[in-house]
């Protein structure tokens, strides 16, 4: 029932029906004729092909600039409370795919203020500590060097201020009550962040002195952020930004979103090889109660998460999916083994993140933005 999940940019629990967030956000459906013309521009990503991206504001708006010589900026970023997982390199991956395809500039935002004031076993020395620890695990993904600008807000502040004193001007406490259900007991602050937030949306603006568009990659619980965003952009003289949104990733407990509270059930991207064996090990399937009864009834690949891995990150081969869905439900291939196929993959894919990584402390400061 839809009345069983709750989305917002600070909590998100029951099982999602993203069909009916659409409707909730009013947000657009990316349809097949979207995606037809966006082919024109280079390869399908997966997670496109997939619908896992599967909505946005304005996207075909930023087309339409795009192909009158209106290049847009790209602007994404991170919530620095902790170390990164598989599942906040998802959209980063798909936000890689639009920088590359597009050749354009990308600000990536890190809040180190939102979790110093949300997170009360976080002091400004950790938020800052993992701002930067999170930063490499955002160069490690390949994003190219001058051409992205990543910055912790608190570092920033000089620039993004006067911004930010002209958006919080526009916003009213009951909207941002009533987006984001705070009452009473939370610090004004938090109240005031989403100001921060809107601010690297007019960022290229600001800098060009003229107006330029912006397209906002994220998870789809941070669209509401944006939607008062949106409300307050042509009364600072700026475009609305578009957002293109990705599904959650779920974690491997099952259709639950990956959370940084749950470790044992999310992978780091500093897990070693024997961690990432045991954990996905212990995943959630939707193999039989036996092997006899697999093989003669087969799995349920959609509620597995095993596959879901699979499917939104590790395997962005269509026909190599197709295959392993349909020896799944014809209890050709077994969970173990499928397991052990998963975690080989990921070890692989950290191995070489993790090099990238290591190797990022050397070029860190090439892609800071500072005041």
């Amino acid at each position: 029932m839809a009345e069983d999940f709750t989305v917002t940019p600070y909590q998100v629990t029951g099982e999602i029906d993203y069909d009916e967030l659409v409707e909730r956000f009013g947000t657009k459906k990316i349809d097949n004729a979207l995606l037809r013309r966006l082919s024109k521009y280079g390869e399908i990503h997966h997670m496109l092909r997939r619908k896992i991206v599967y909505s946005h504001r304005d996207f075909d708006w930023i087309l339409n600039e795009y192909d009158k010589g209106n290049k847009f900026v790209l602007y994404t970023g991170r919530g620095p409370s902790g170390p990164v997982h598989i599942g906040h390199l998802m959209p980063w991956a798909f936000t890689k795919y639009l920088q590359d395809l597009f050749d354009v500039k990308l600000y990536f935002q890190m809040t180190d203020d939102e979790k110093f004031m949300f997170y009360d076993k976080l002091s400004m020395d950790d938020t800052r500590k993992w701002g930067y620890e999170n930063a490499l695990d955002v160069i490690a993904m390949g994003f190219k060097k001058g051409k992205t600008k990543i910055f912790l807000d608190t570092e920033l502040i000089k620039t993004m201020y006067p911004l930010a004193i002209r958006a919080a001007k526009k916003i009213n406490f009951s909207t941002v009550k009533a987006v984001f259900g705070f009452d009473n007991s939370y610090n004004i602050g938090s109240i005031f962040f989403t100001s921060i937030q809107s601010v690297p949306a007019f960022l290229e603006s600001y800098f060009q002195k003229k107006k330029v568009p912006c397209l906002i990659p994220c998870g789809i619980d941070q669209d509401p952020h944006f939607r008062i965003t949106r409300d307050i952009a042509e009364g600072l003289d700026y475009y609305k930004p578009a957002l293109i949104h990705a599904k959650l990733m779920p974690s491997l407990m099952g259709s639950e979103k990956m959370s940084t509270s749950k470790g044992d059930m999310t992978i780091w991207t500093t897990d070693s090889p024997k961690t990432v064996k045991r954990k996905i090990g212990n995943a959630f399937t939707g193999g039989a109660v036996s092997v006899e009864e697999q093989k003669k009834h087969g799995g349920k690949p959609e509620i597995c998460s095993v596959f879901n891995y699979n499917q939104y990150f590790f395997l962005p081969d269509d026909k190599a999916l197709d295959d392993l869905m349909q020896k799944c439900r014809s209890g050709a291939i077994m969970c173990g083994e499928c397991k052990a196929a998963l975690a080989e993959r990921v070890i692989e894919f950290l191995q070489r993140h993790q090099e990238r990584r290591e190797k990022a402390k050397d070029i860190l400061e090439d892609f800071m933005l500072r005041d």
